[in-house]
């Protein structure tokens, strides 16, 4: 009797990598390459081809420039078929990654995001946390990581001692999990130094959250003034006064809510209205942890301000997802352009994978996604036909206990009082 249960998804004229691919426009690079001076720079080695190397190299974790050209070089004849890409030699790699500016990489996942913004609008408008969903506003999380770097030799990315690191400043938009404004740059940088480019395109009446490495009360009257929000813990140095005590809340974990000013000349001279003051006992590692938390909305309710606070955690699980999915760990250059240039196709393959599960409904794990990709990049198969034969059946997806499960193998369950 035959199976009749399909083992494989169906075919498609295209691979894997080329189906991916196809969700940038076609003379996007093209365009970037010439506005950026990369082709005076491309001789043989397409821009075009850079990008798709790249791309290859996130997707298939490459440790090393051999690594990508061995394998591509094996790969040249579906290769070619993705748009003319050709595989490139060691040297030509390497001066690419040096020499061409990353600029480019930068504004190829802007514009790459935008087109795919026009393509599902409601792939960058989703409601995806509960908290977001009862405010019906836009909320942020602005926050940075450092990437650790291999080599202690790169004097652009000195990073405490006998270290090397890049940092990657973020703001993600808790609706859509995506990012909506990047910085990479050097470890060195302290994070609130680049506090007003990251908050420059937030809208009045949205919501930004913080650190307490943000609270630049300069900088938080100004987001007052243009009408946001803003949510932050405060430093253990804070000095202030009570002004007001406001009215206790029901919640046992929040112990204290008063209208507070402060008190240091050239604190109060960047921040001269009151603020508001929350202190609660907050679940971390199952254990409750005592935090200050300041905001400029004297409406919410104590626990609303925690509840928004804890989301920022959110943004700590975005950075742990490109991390330990994406290769963010060896880099293939150990020149700051370089890394740019990895660190933002990174980004690029993340928002590509992100696009393809919500356009097939993926219920599971960005990782198992970014897995099963990876093992089919040359394969001839429609992704979306691969997707449904792995990833969307119907069902929880837990394995769901029996009653005969409970008792070990070599026991039998039985009845009534157990004799001495």
């Amino acid at each position: 009797m035959k199976n009749k249960h399909r083992t494989h998804p169906s075919r498609s004229k295209f691979c894997v990598l080329r189906q991916l691919c196809n969700w940038i426009p076609t003379h996007l690079v093209a365009q970037l390459a010439r506005a950026h001076g990369v082709v005076a720079k491309a001789r043989t080695y397409s821009p075009w081809s850079h990008v798709v190397t790249l791309l290859y190299a996130q997707l298939t974790h490459a440790i090393g420039l051999n690594d990508v050209c061995d394998a591509l070089r094996l790969h040249s004849g579906p290769l070619s078929s993705v748009r003319g890409a050709t595989a490139p030699s060691r040297n030509a790699l390497s001066h690419a990654n040096k020499e061409r500016n990353a600029d480019m990489a930068e504004q190829l996942f802007w514009k790459v995001f935008e087109h795919l913004q026009q393509l599902k609008p409601g792939f960058a408008q989703g409601r995806r946390f509960r908290l977001a969903r009862r405010f019906k506003r836009v909320i942020h999380v602005v926050d940075a990581t450092v990437i650790q770097l291999v080599a202690s030799c790169m004097d652009w990315a000195k990073h405490r001692r006998r270290k090397a690191a890049a940092k990657l400043h973020l703001r993600l938009d808790l609706n859509s999990f995506l990012p909506r404004f990047v910085i990479v740059g050097s470890a060195r940088e302290v994070d609130h130094q680049r506090m007003l480019e990251m908050c420059a395109g937030i809208g009045a009446g949205e919501i930004v959250i913080f650190d307490k490495a943000y609270t630049v009360f300069a900088h938080l009257f100004a987001l007052d003034q243009r009408g946001v929000f803003w949510v932050s813990r405060a430093r253990e140095n804070f000095k202030y006064k009570t002004l007001r005590k406001l009215p206790r809340s029901k919640n046992r974990r929040i112990l204290q809510d008063e209208l507070v000013v402060l008190t240091i000349a050239h604190t109060l001279e960047g921040y001269p209205q009151p603020m508001r003051r929350v202190v609660a006992r907050v679940p971390v590692d199952d254990q409750e942890m005592e935090m200050v938390f300041l905001t400029n909305n004297l409406q919410w309710s104590a626990g609303t301000v925690t509840d928004l606070y804890r989301c920022r955690w959110q943004v700590e699980v975005f950075f742990k997802q490109i991390k330990q999915t994406l290769q963010l760990a060896d880099f293939l250059g150990h020149s700051a352009n370089a890394v740019r240039w990895q660190v933002w196709t990174a980004l690029l393959v993340h928002v590509l994978l992100r696009f393809v599960s919500w356009v097939q409904n993926w219920s599971h794990s960005f990782t198992r996604l970014f897995t099963l990709l990876r093992g089919t990049l040359w394969q001839h198969w429609d992704v979306g036909k691969l997707l449904q034969l792995y990833g969307t059946a119907a069902g929880s997806f837990r394995y769901l206990g029996q009653p005969e499960q409970a008792y070990l193998p070599h026991l039998l369950p039985t009845c009534g009082t157990a004799s001495s």
